[in-house]
């Protein structure tokens, strides 16, 4: 049984009203105005400024794979004060532009009506959430990075990405797992979490306060749930340790650390955080507050990153099937990117955004995209590509997960730990290539065979003598000659 702990005294918290066994009352308005809209419905949005839209749903596109007919991407046309604009849901995107407001659109019923689990509350075609233009996406000084890292460091999975790692990817399931949160792969008992915003802790570990039983609130021995004053619920969960002082019915602040990265809970053996909000929706339940574009601008501003190389998500296809790998939403503190310049598995290379592939023999493939703004600062990111045998396609490749600490602040001669783990085959060995001319190393992890492995994760360790980027390469291959490639990217700054 879970222990059930009653509320601490919060004289001069976050919220008003605050009485043992029922919920504080929210003392904080969200920026985002939210609306859930079947094709061709319109709708009058009052802005939290004040001033009033008319905003209405024109076309909704969905593609999915042949594989699984998993939703791949999610476009709606809408139109804001007669102005017309697509958006694509999710996946990586951010709001844009559109009049008087920003816009976006974070899930669609598609990636609703097949998933296995009802994370959104949304009873119509799509949920729209509107801006001010111009406005910052969550109140300032409100949010900060849930994990100190730079940005993108190892595998992630968005909202609305199909899960990928080990065999969540099942072929043969019709309901799909989508991912409703944001995961960030991160280093196992290495890598910090910290409270996005000022917060009451609600539930840490198995003890959880009185009143919330009809909250998203659901306690795990890995998890953490904070609630802050605009009544949103935020979830840590995977946890390798939590830190002793998280208890219900303490006062946190942004920035506060809550624990360390771990693979704990139903984490599929892959270490990482994942994060995400719940908040009342539209349809008056309870649903995910799509998150990836608050951590964007919180990371944005705490970082002040010159540039970002974003490939992702992943995709899933058939071999002889051909893909578009895209890099399209990458950024630049300047405005404009000069060069992205890509290197592929096979030792190919191509130049663009957007590239063509097509994969003849199946695996798992990471292709890299090196991202030039106007200055000649570069940055890199990995597009993952799971290819599947049009032969065999009852199975999958093996895939592995690359991680390092720290990510951010190394210099030359810092020792850097590298942890990697193959799933979904035993075969093989890794191989390692630290990108810096130096010997390659090979090690041996144990595919996954017990998730929650305490040595799952092989671990090494490397130093680099010189400022630079480098890309760590590892890889593996199992008996059937299908290879899974990861990669990393070391930043080791001027001394």
């Amino acid at each position: 049984m879970y222990r059930r702990l009653l509320p601490a005294a919060f004289l001069g918290f976050l919220w008003a009203g605050v009485s043992p066994g029922k919920l504080p009352r929210p003392t904080m308005e969200p920026l985002l105005r939210a609306v859930d809209l079947c094709v061709g419905e319109s709708a009058q949005v009052e802005l939290s400024c004040g001033e009033k839209v008319g905003v209405k749903l024109l076309d909704l596109v969905e593609s999915s794979d042949p594989l699984r007919a998993a939703v791949r991407e999610a476009r709606v046309q809408v139109e804001v004060d007669g102005q017309k604009a697509w958006l694509t849901s999710a996946t990586y995107h951010l709001p844009i532009a559109v009049g008087k407001v920003r816009i976006d659109c974070p899930i669609t019923k598609g990636v609703a009506a097949n998933s296995g689990s009802d994370a959104w509350g949304l009873k119509k075609d799509a949920r729209l959430r509107l801006w001010p233009a111009g406005s910052p996406l969550m109140n300032p000084g409100t949010f900060v990075c849930p994990v100190r890292q730079r940005w993108l460091a190892s595998s992630t999975q968005m909202a609305n990405e199909p899960c990928y790692v080990d065999q969540a990817e099942r072929l043969n399931v019709r309901k799909i797992y989508y991912h409703y949160g944001l995961d960030f792969g991160g280093c196992e008992a290495m890598t910090e979490v910290v409270a996005a915003t000022d917060a009451l802790v609600v539930s840490s570990a198995k003890e959880t306060l009185v009143g919330y039983e009809d909250t998203p609130v659901s306690p795990r021995y890995d998890v953490v749930y904070l609630l802050d004053a605009r009544g949103w619920f935020y979830r840590y969960s995977h946890f390798h340790t939590i830190d002793a002082t998280i208890r219900p019915g303490s006062r946190i602040r942004a920035g506060q650390r809550l624990g360390l990265v771990g693979k704990e809970g139903g984490s599929g053996g892959w270490t990482h955080l994942h994060f995400d909000i719940f908040s009342r929706q539209p349809s008056g339940q309870w649903g995910c507050q799509e998150a990836y574009g608050f951590v964007w601008e919180a990371y944005q501003r705490q970082y002040q990153p010159k540039l970002i190389a974003v490939a992702r998500p992943h995709q899933l296809v058939l071999t002889g099937e051909k893909v578009v790998l895209d890099a399209g939403r990458s950024w630049s503190a300047d405005g404009r990117i000069a060069r992205f310049d890509w290197t592929f598995t096979d030792g190919t290379a191509a130049q663009g955004p957007k590239v063509e592939r097509t994969y003849r023999r199946p695996g798992y493939y990471s292709e890299v995209v090196r991202v030039t703004d106007a200055a000649g600062r570069i940055e890199h990111d990995f597009a993952i590509v799971v290819a599947v045998d049009r032969e065999t396609r009852d199975s999958l490749p093996p895939s592995i997960h690359v991680v390092q600490h720290p990510t951010l602040g190394i210099r030359p001669g810092g020792e850097v730990t590298f942890k990697a783990r193959t799933f979904g085959t035993t075969d093989g060995e890794e191989t390692w290539d630290f990108g810096d001319g130096s010997r390659k190393a090979r090690t041996k992890s144990d595919g996954n065979i017990v998730p929650l492995a305490k040595d799952g994760y092989v671990v090494l360790t490397h130093r680099y003598k010189t400022p630079g980027q480098y890309l760590v390469r590892v890889e593996r291959t199992d008996r059937y000659g299908q290879t899974a490639v990861g990669y990393v990217q070391v930043v080791v700054e001027e001394p």
